[in-house]
């Protein structure tokens, strides 16, 4: 985000700057789209309604931009930039606070007797620190006015603690240097392909690296699905030279890691382990699952997999799609934050409302790029979004009407009128390749049997999964329905067009996920189109208004059609 010097508020800016941290975006004012870029550094978007977007500055997404190497001055500036009117006294001021927080705590390690320290800016903040009873366990003693040492089981958790308390901590304090392993990145793929990096994912990889220094080694790359956000993880890989332990979202995903490890890099098959329910290997790059290392057979039991942690001298942990990092892997992470740590997700947003877990344990926010603007250079496929909203079919008007809140999100999720307008789509979009998508299995049964198309659900086999997935990828297949097993990791490049005929409540992480599986460059520039069926007027259309929030950050605009009842044909609002 470049400099931005103060400027007098000009009345046709698109901006307004309340004193309760909310801002104001004007949709249809011309510099909306740079105005919508430099705030997605430094806020957050709540709400986007067609023609007035609400952004909220939290002391997270300032430190997140902080860690970025964003500035007080920067942010305060771009707000002058685009402000319509004067900007209340006290959000700058809270600006400088809340940036000037990051980095005034750090972890170090004292280079003679190697105990961990705490170290803080001035002495007045430290007695706020030590009198902080959350933190007082993780203290061993004081040093001096502005030093505290630190039990050295305690570095993550003094981190958690802190950040809840409003004190985020910049972690300095290094790591161990992992077993080396010998691993290079081709010229030439396996596959016969040339291969080379592309210049933002050189760049990720070495913001992250930070040239082996403490100032590295940990955070979070976002992309957008579809950018090779695996590609570099597997350059930081390279990088390293050290072992790894990957963990991904489900088998597929871990098989599409070994594929990608073993067409890009010169590091032999025998190298790469499987940990999952499958098998259970360890090798210097060791591939696992979410699901497997959270898995017990009943409640009261303790984790039998969370040990893969400790099982080699990792010097590198990757988190895939790391907004959905399980919660109780967050208590084996704050135990290893002397091992390097890499997350990669298409967003930060958690349904759990745990991003300062994130921010703390894994590490802030290294690296993001706009997905409008990989769109803009070729990287990513260009998407037109659709929402289609249906009206209720009538013999379901009564039920829905006298159901409680949960049922009513299913009956007009499930709506069968639904199933006309998918019918038209499909016609419409012969020859492309379709998915369609879905929530509830007794809806994908039914498209199954209206469309004769084969479906993958959770429990598809992974071999009878992965055989689907190649033959849509080969063209074989032109509609595939998915469940949400889909939503993650699944590498379809040459899907177009998605259908999505419901969705999980209000998840914009899902909404991420899902557009991005259409995200893929096509040949010869081809759109892709992206509709979600939506029940109108209707619990349905409540939460999809909450799922669009993440298309219209990254740069998106819905085009909304309304089904007229009973004629078949649409209009546009």
């Amino acid at each position: 985000m470049p400099t931005l010097s103060a400027r007098m508020p000009d009345a046709a800016n698109p901006l307004i700057v309340q004193s309760d941290r909310t801002l104001l975006l004007e949709t249809l004012n011309p510099r909306f789209a740079a105005a919508r870029d430099a705030l997605a550094m430094f806020a957050e978007l709540v709400k986007s309604p067609d023609y007035m977007h609400t952004y909220r500055i939290s002391p997270l997404s300032l430190w997140n931009a902080a860690a970025a190497g964003h500035t007080a001055d920067e942010i305060i500036g771009c707000l002058h930039e685009y402000a319509k009117y004067p900007i209340p006294e006290n959000i700058l001021i809270q600006i400088r606070e809340d940036i000037s927080r990051y980095g005034r705590l750090r972890l170090e390690v004292d280079e003679a007797s190697g105990q961990l320290r705490l170290v803080a800016s001035d002495a007045p903040l430290m007695r706020e620190v030590e009198a902080q009873r959350a933190v007082q366990p993780y203290i061993e003693s004081r040093v001096d006015d502005t030093t505290l040492l630190i039990r050295p089981d305690a570095r993550g958790w003094i981190k958690q603690a802190l950040i809840k308390i409003g004190y985020p901590v910049e972690d300095l304090a290094g790591y161990m240097a992992g077993e080396h392993l010998a691993i290079a990145l081709r010229e030439t793929a396996a596959c016969g392909k040339p291969f080379t990096l592309r210049a933002y994912q050189t760049e990720a990889a070495d913001i992250f690296h930070a040239a082996g220094s403490v100032r590295g080694g940990s955070g979070v790359i976002v992309l957008p699905c579809g950018a090779g956000k695996t590609i570099i993880g597997i350059a930081a890989i390279a990088r390293l030279q050290m072992h790894v332990l990957v963990l991904t979202t489900n088998i597929t995903s871990l098989h599409q890691w070994r594929d990608e490890l073993l067409d890009k890099t010169t590091i032999p098959a025998d190298q790469i382990g499987e940990y999952s329910g499958e098998r259970k290997s360890i090798r210097p790059i060791t591939l696992t699952t979410y699901q497997i290392l959270t898995h017990r057979r009943r409640r009261e039991e303790d984790f039998a997999h969370l040990d893969l942690f400790q099982a080699q001298n990792w010097g590198l942990i990757i988190y895939d799609e790391v907004h959905l990092l399980p919660a109780p892997i967050f208590r084996a992470v704050a135990d290893i934050q002397a091992k390097r740590r890499l997350g990669l997700t298409a967003t930060l947003v958690r349904e759990d409302g745990k991003e300062d877990d994130v921010f703390s344990l894994i590490g802030p926010k290294r690296y993001d790029v706009p997905w409008k603007q990989l769109e803009q250079q070729g990287w990513i496929a260009e998407a037109q979004c659709t929402e289609i909203r249906i009206p209720l079919a009538e013999e379901l008007r009564l039920p829905y009407a006298t159901a409680d809140a949960k049922a009513k999100f299913r009956i007009s999720s499930e709506n069968p009128k639904k199933l006309e307008v998918m019918d038209r789509l499909l016609t419409a979009h012969a020859g492309d390749h379709v998915l369609v998508i879905g929530q509830y299995l007794d809806q994908l049964e039914i498209i199954r049997e209206r469309t004769g198309a084969p479906i993958i659900t959770g429990k598809t086999p992974t071999r009878e999964r992965e055989d689907l997935y190649a033959r849509f990828k080969q063209g074989e297949i032109k509609v595939l329905i998915v469940s949400k097993v889909a939503n993650f990791a699944v590498d379809l490049p040459d899907a177009n067009v998605a259908i999505q005929v419901s969705g999980t409540f209000g998840s914009r992480q899902e909404e991420a996920q899902r557009l991005g599986r259409i995200l893929r460059p096509k040949s010869a520039g081809k759109q892709a189109h992206f509709y979600s069926l939506v029940t109108k007027d209707s619990r349905d259309q409540d939460f999809a208004m909450n799922r669009q929030l993440f298309l219209t950050e990254q740069g998106y605009r819905y085009t909304i059609q309304i089904e007229n009842d009973g004629n078949g044909k649409s209009a546009t609002a």
